[in-house]
């Protein structure tokens, strides 16, 4: 606990230095703990100390943790891959899903959201360094996909999540987010208020580049075991 404490700490205080520098109030940045892998205790102790929002990469190991930590008011966002057969109970156990890559999933979350809950918060998932390996739209595809997706009744378009080709550079770090960000607000919606970017890695050039969440694991819970 005593080295979790430290790491949320210390993540927190980077996102407000990072805030500070681009001229943004701390609270208009949220942190996202990337639990996957993490057992249902970690998430827990994270959530004593003050974590509420958390994000899932698979969903079986996701819905094991959610019975787990029933009790708990955790808010659960959906970041991975998203299969056709999986979008039933992911549009029924997450109240974010920021990685909505294809038209027909939009489709699909929609129609299988519970009448009982409040429209499901989306994110259009942008391949914006146009990487053969990531899934995503293109940048020429967001303002049509915008206007069809923001139709869908059970749905609530919130904005864009991106993964840049990973860089070390600062100001390189800070060119996709920059695109992105701008691309978005060309279209002249306010509703599209909620811009996932950044990790560890390049947190402060996602946060100058209008982050409003930003995902962090590994330097909040320690290194990742995959057995």
């Amino acid at each position: 606990m005593t080295n979790m404490a430290e790491r949320f700490r210390q993540v927190r205080s980077q996102i407000r230095h990072a805030a500070g520098i681009a001229g943004r109030p701390a609270n208009s940045v949220r942190l996202l703990a990337v639990s996957k892998t993490k057992s249902a205790q970690a998430i827990a102790a994270l959530y004593a100390l003050g974590q509420r929002h958390f994000a899932e990469n698979y969903l079986q190991e996701a819905l094991e943790k959610q019975r787990q930590l029933c009790g708990y008011n955790i808010t659960w966002h959906f970041i991975g891959p998203i299969q056709s057969n999986k979008t039933k109970a992911i549009a029924t156990h997450f109240a974010w899903v920021h990685s909505v890559d294809r038209l027909k999933i939009a489709q699909r979350l929609s129609e299988q959201r519970p009448g009982h809950l409040p429209p499901l918060n989306i994110c259009l998932q942008i391949n914006i360094s146009q990487e053969s390996s990531k899934s995503g739209f293109s940048l020429a595809e967001l303002p049509e996909m915008v206007e069809q997706v923001r139709l869908l009744p059970n749905l609530r378009l919130r904005g864009v999540m991106a993964i840049p080709e990973p860089e070390t550079v600062y100001h390189r770090q800070r060119q996709p987010y920059h695109l992105l960000f701008q691309a978005v607000q060309a279209l002249g919606r306010p509703e599209l208020d909620s811009f996932s970017f950044g990790m560890s890695g390049d947190l402060k050039a996602a946060i100058m580049e209008g982050a409003t969440m930003v995902r962090i694991g590994t330097a909040l819970f320690g290194e990742r075991s995959y057995n």
